[in-house]
């Protein structure tokens, strides 16, 4: 090959390579010295705060230049508050994620007047793949699920969007319970309180992190409560004998709609970034949360404060959201009826 040929493929070669550099260095340049603000949608204390935090803690060690991590706790309408200030007030530019209620991916299909498509956001990924517990107080009189289908019980909830409160609406239409769902307590750990206070009678929680377990199994532990279904696609193995919702319900339609809800529970604690931020950060940010996921010293802490690890990737949240939202209009129709 003549020099001057061979010159020019050499710097044709060079040309096609720089923009996937280009662009691997812009994520380094763009996060160094940078403050990235992480919005969690949950009070402080809870099971997605604490999550958070550790995140946090840890992840800055893989993103591209090192950024801090900055935690706030953004309140309101079971995380969509805070979805909504991700997908239309927050910079675009990857400075700003969020830490958000799992119910965020499907809302959209049951509740009106949703400013956000939640197939747009940008999943970073999730640490734990959740599965939620219903209990109930033998304290007062309850033994099991009879009891909570002859007789008005009250559960402790956040919000009416919240799973606290749809699970029981779904319960009472599809297995015959008559559960009230009390809204209003600020996060999970009210609720608990307000359980254990006996000033409701039942709480059906939408995940089980270290700090709601920490709380429910000394009461099921001493007989004062008693776990009588499970909240999720499987049985957490924290609870083998204790059935699924799925498990229970009789009828195929009622199955397949518990399937498409639970799709949340998949989705775990979610993390996420706004839609406009640019393809090379949202990959920095994902291959970071990637690498967390395996970092010795995230794993060692999260046993220490007994937070489960059971990781889903952003892609894989993606396309799962794109499945649940394509689901027959017919199903979506009866769901939404039940939970709105």
């Amino acid at each position: 090959m003549r020099p001057a040929i061979l010159v020019c493929w050499l710097a044709l070669l060079w040309s096609a390579a720089l923009p996937f550099d280009a662009a691997a260095q812009s994520a380094a340049d763009f996060f160094r010295g940078k403050r990235i603000n992480l919005y969690v949608s949950s009070t402080v204390g809870g099971g997605y705060d604490q999550y958070a935090r550790l995140l946090a803690k840890h992840i800055v060690r893989h993103i591209p230049g090192e950024p801090m991590v900055i935690v706030q706790n953004m309140v309101g309408a079971e995380g969509i508050r805070a979805a909504n200030h991700l997908y239309a007030v927050a910079e675009q530019d990857g400075t700003a994620i969020g830490a958000l209620s799992r119910n965020v991916g499907t809302v959209q299909l049951f509740q009106p007047g949703i400013q956000f498509d939640a197939r747009k956001f940008q999943w970073i990924g999730s640490p734990q793949q959740e599965v939620g517990l219903f209990i109930i107080s033998t304290r007062k009189g309850l033994r099991s699920l009879d009891d909570v289908k002859a007789r008005e019980v009250t559960a402790g909830s956040t919000a009416r969007n919240a799973p606290t409160s749809v699970y029981p609406r779904m319960l009472n239409a599809l297995y015959g319970t008559k559960l009230r769902p009390i809204e209003g307590y600020p996060g999970s750990p009210e609720a608990l309180v307000a359980f254990e206070r006996g000033e409701v009678e039942a709480y059906v929680s939408g995940g089980t992190s270290a700090a709601t377990l920490g709380r429910m199994i000394p009461w099921i532990k001493d007989g004062t409560a008693r776990a009588v279904m499970q909240m999720g696609m499987k049985r957490s193995a924290s609870f083998p004998e204790v059935p699924t919702a799925i498990e229970a319900m009789t009828t195929p339609e009622a199955r397949q709609m518990f399937e498409i809800v639970f799709t949340e529970q998949v989705m775990g604690r979610p993390f996420v970034a706004p839609p406009g931020v640019p393809a090379d950060r949202i990959a920095a940010l994902r291959t970071a949360f990637d690498a967390t996921m395996k970092d010795d010293a995230f794993l060692a802490e999260a046993r220490s404060q007994r937070m489960e690890i059971d990781p889903i990737t952003g892609a894989e949240i993606n396309a799962l959201l794109d499945r649940v939202h394509t689901a027959p209009a017919e199903v979506i129709a009866q769901i939404r009826q039940l939970v709105k």
